[in-house]
């Protein structure tokens, strides 16, 4: 409170762009240790904004306006407000108070060590252990004959940035772990991150090796050499580099660099390409004045977008992930897997691979899980990346955003393999940086555990859990192939897209992303509109005509042959198609059936149903001829086609 000048001011005029407002709204604002508030004079609303301050990124006061003095606040959400104040000396104590309070210089001035909701304290301690990570070894099979755990890294005595509790190659002695740890950067010696039971090939993270031109140290090459061996199935791993080689190939002038391949026997390298920190810092700060191009012409924003390079580098860690999933599901080879200190680019790459390999990860608590595992418990620079304390700006990076926009990339080819939506992802992406709960504080288990998170904070894990139906992805079906098996996404440059949900909050009236629960209710009610006309035509025409309607049952027979799958150009697999008149077969979301369409109106699109209405008397020359008789990628029925080729049934009831 020391550092508030003005607690309060009256009369300021706050426009959030981020809700689509063109009209400022006018109101009281407060200033308090934790947030900045906005009350509204209306008395009907009173409508209360609260911004927190670990969620300003940064503050701003452009020149003098006729109306008075101006604030811009830019939050880590993207989220942008605009404050006017009549008074020059308000608006300026109100700056000086914004800009220190949103730059702690201590983790006892953020606000998950002031946050005491009302609990006890075995509900707290319950909320931390709601992720388990060693029930998830237990999960993929470990330990077994191949991995065991290793007691090296007790007390954080090896490498003090990685946790206690490491899985690593049975053959592996505690000197080979020691002595690897020696010759890795930040002593972050090769461990396992995942196992895949199928192949029993494993992905493996660490950090570059101090190599430099000519370096090698034998524990290290013998570390190798285990994780090659816990792997029955092959003769050598991949170790993937995931920077560029440039990049590394610089590094050995520090006396780092990468494994020379005439040392380590039996390894393939492999680089991949991903741009460091610095780099993504400033495309993500292109993309975001992308998103707040104002009127702005097509050309200018397909410019910025692609002279941003974002997409570009999306692309790049999912590439990386897609690698590492097919060398352990396709070829069953094991992967080790590092960038220069391994908590980056590594933890990006290992957790994309992750999610492709295992269906278990798509789903809420697994994506919970894997977070916890692969960023927070491997040493994830949380502090530091997103600015929690007043730090050195070039430690900031966007590395978890790029994660989670990857999972929301693969989440929009497979809209059905994914148990949670957008929101879930966006939800993360705010707890991340707003320091709400302890979840993401410190850059590592050691310095968690030194501050007494688990005691003084509270998790948000468990919270989210509570409101996960808010999280639910309504096209989600746990049985499908796709949910089951490996994800195989398509990475060519035009199946990316921009993630408006997240980062395009200028001047949007809409919320990110209509829900599916939304879209297909509003489908709904729109068939059952259409089938309420139908109903009164159908009288209007007894009425006139004296006869009732009748209507004959319209057979479309589906092949059970290899060309429906050939003929099928989605990313996600169409299902077997059933014959059986009980319930129908779902492809990319429309109902097929052999029910006669006024039975199945509620599951058939308006098109088909209005379409076999009218058509009392329709026909099909060949209906095992596919081409012919319905479109496959949109489940509509191609009735031209169909129709028959001679007589008045050839006229089309349209035409009149």
């Amino acid at each position: 409170m020391e550092h508030i000048r003005t607690p309060k001011v009256e009369n300021v005029r706050l426009l959030d762009r981020s809700s689509g407002q063109r009209k400022a709204n006018v109101g009281t604002l407060y200033l308090s240790s934790m947030h900045t508030i906005f009350v509204e004079n209306n008395p009907e609303t009173r409508k209360e904004t609260w911004v927190l301050h670990s969620m300003i990124s940064s503050v701003e006061k452009p020149p003098t306006i006729p109306g008075g003095s101006q604030l811009i606040l830019r939050c880590k959400d993207f989220r942008v407000f605009q404050i006017v104040i009549q008074q020059e000396r308000d608006c300026l104590d109100v700056y000086t108070s914004l800009v220190r309070l949103s730059r702690p210089e201590k983790y006892s001035e953020l606000y998950c060590l002031s946050f005491n909701p009302s609990v006890d304290k075995e509900e707290r301690q319950e909320s931390w252990n709601f992720i388990d990570l060693m029930a998830d070894y237990k999960r993929m099979g470990v330990p077994n004959n191949l991995w065991v755990m290793t007691a090296a890294n007790s007390e954080f005595r090896v490498c003090d940035t990685y946790p206690s509790e490491l899985f690593v190659p049975k053959s592996a002695t505690p000197s080979v772990i020691v002595g690897s740890s020696s010759f890795r950067s930040r002593g972050r010696f090769p461990a396992l991150s995942y196992f895949h039971q199928d192949t029993l090939a494993a992905v493996c993270r660490c950090s570059q090796p101090l190599s430099g031109f000519s370096g090698r140290c034998q524990e290290d090459e013998m570390m190798l050499q285990a994780v090659m061996k816990s792997n029955p199935g092959s003769d050598y791993i991949y170790v993937v580099d995931t920077r560029p080689k440039l990049n590394a190939m610089a590094n050995r002038a520090a006396g780092k660099g990468y494994e020379n391949e005439d040392h380590y026997a039996n390894i393939k390298l492999q680089f991949i390409g991903i741009e460091n920190i610095h780099v993504m810092r400033s495309s993500q700060q292109k993309i975001i004045d992308v998103s707040e191009m104002r009127s702005s012409s097509m050309t200018d924003f397909l410019w910025g977008l692609e002279n941003s390079g974002w997409l570009k580098h999306i692309k790049a860690i999912l590439d990386a992930g897609v690698f590492i999933s097919r060398a352990v599901a396709d070829e069953g080879v094991s992967v080790l897997v590092h960038c220069s200190d391994g908590w980056d680019r590594t933890a990006q790459a290992c957790s994309v691979a992750s999610i492709l390999l295992d269906p278990f990860y798509r789903t809420i608590k697994g994506l919970m899980v894997l977070i916890e595992r692969d960023w927070v418990s491997f040493g994830h620079k949380f502090s530091h990346r997103y600015a929690h304390l007043d730090g050195d700006p070039k430690e900031v990076s966007p590395v978890i955003d790029q994660f989670l926009e990857c999972v929301w990339q693969l989440s929009e080819q497979f809209p059905c393999a994914f148990e949670f939506n957008e929101r879930f992802l966006i939800v993360i992406h705010t707890h991340v940086y707003s320091c709400h709960y302890g979840n993401f504080l410190g850059n590592c288990q050691k310095e968690r555990k030194d501050m007494r998170l688990h005691e003084r904070t509270h998790s948000a894990w468990s919270q989210l859990w509570k409101d996960r139906a808010q999280y639910a992805n309504s096209l989600y079906k746990a049985e499908l192939s796709q949910t089951q098996g490996v994800l195989r996404p398509n990475t060519t440059p035009y199946c990316f897209k921009m993630w408006r949900g997240l980062y395009n909050h200028i001047e949007k009236p809409t919320p990110p992303s209509q829900s599916a629960a939304d879209f297909l209710s509003a489908v709904r009610e729109q068939s059952q509109q259409l089938e309420e006309e139908l109903t009164n035509h159908q009288e209007r025409i007894a009425a006139l005509t004296g006869k009732p309607i009748t209507w004959e049952k319209v057979v479309v027979l589906r092949k059970r042959s290899s060309h429906l799958w050939q003929k099928h150009c989605g990313p996600d697999p169409p299902t077997t198609y059933s014959d059986s008149i009980t319930g129908p077969s779902q492809e990319n979301g429309h109902a097929f059936s052999s029910v006669p369409a006024k039975q199945k109106a509620q599951t058939r699109g308006p098109a088909v149903t209005v379409a076999q209405g009218l058509r009392t008397n329709l026909k099909c020359n060949d209906i095992d001829d596919l081409s012919t008789c319905s479109d496959l990628e949109s489940g509509v029925a191609d009735l031209n086609s169909c129709s028959s080729s001679g007589g008045e049934d050839k006229k089309d009831l349209y035409s009149d």
